[in-house]
């Protein structure tokens, strides 16, 4: 936790980085060959998320690299608002400007990074089919959109605020549907993905995730653009 808030420090600084910028260090500062970017400030950010924010599809902490800058801004502001609950995040972000926090989100948005390989789904044929029914369909009959309706048809994402969902850890994305049921993580209301978390069954939530950490996209895919058609659900994170 220590070297957490070392790393947090970093950050939490950066919004001073660019006044000393303009200050010539030390000749005995250790800090003068250290240039002040955002890649060097966001370094922080990759302890966790892998490099340039990458991650892989293995553990709990997902991709942020390419992810729509709106959805990325948005989790920041519910981060530090309380509307998502981590320790770690919250302290990062809590004493970010808003204005910040959105250049974070522009900068992990533009980075166009591989994307980690496919991992093995251990699904049986019948549950690969339950996740594609879900992501391609919905279940209709139960109020439940198709995935891709939302993070968009190859479920890369959707400009401005929804997520791409392909190569996510299984274990993040079922701890996140998780979070959802029990309200543990929120988002502005009305929250479509709270309604949607609530309205799948475990079962239906352990298919969906392992799938589609089990799916790759190649370089160069890139969220879709938006789309004036209304969305299935009201959803209040559909915007930056």
């Amino acid at each position: 936790m220590r070297a957490l808030r070392v790393l947090a420090a970093v950050v939490l600084l950066a919004g001073a980085g660019r006044a000393a910028s303009a200050q010539q260090p030390a000749p005995d500062n250790p800090a003068a060959g250290v240039q002040d970017t955002m890649a060097q400030r966001m370094q922080a950010c990759v302890v966790c998320h892998g490099k340039e924010g990458r991650a892989t599809n293995a553990g709990y902490f997902p991709r942020i690299a390419g992810k729509p800058a709106g959805y990325l801004h948005n989790q920041l502001r519910n981060f530090k608002e309380g509307r998502r609950r981590h320790a770690a995040m919250h302290h990062l972000v809590q004493h970010m400007s808003d204005d910040y926090m959105r250049e974070i989100a522009q900068y992990f948005a533009a980075l166009d990074l591989p994307y980690p390989p496919a991992q093995p789904a251990a699904l049986t044929p019948a549950r690969i089919g339950l996740a594609q029914r879900l992501i391609r369909d919905g279940a209709p009959e139960r109020g439940i959109p198709a995935c891709a309706a939302c993070h968009g048809e190859t479920m890369a994402g959707k400009l401005p605020a929804m997520p791409g969902l392909l190569t996510l850890p299984g274990d993040y994305l079922i701890a996140q549907f998780g979070a959802w049921r029990t309200g543990q993580r929120r988002a502005h209301e009305p929250d479509c993905m709270g309604e949607v978390a609530r309205r799948l069954t475990p079962d239906e939530i352990t298919a969906v995730a392992r799938w589609l950490s089990a799916q790759t996209l190649p370089l160069g895919t890139e969220p879709e653009p938006a789309s004036r058609a209304p969305l299935p659900l009201a959803c209040g994170n559909a915007a930056p």
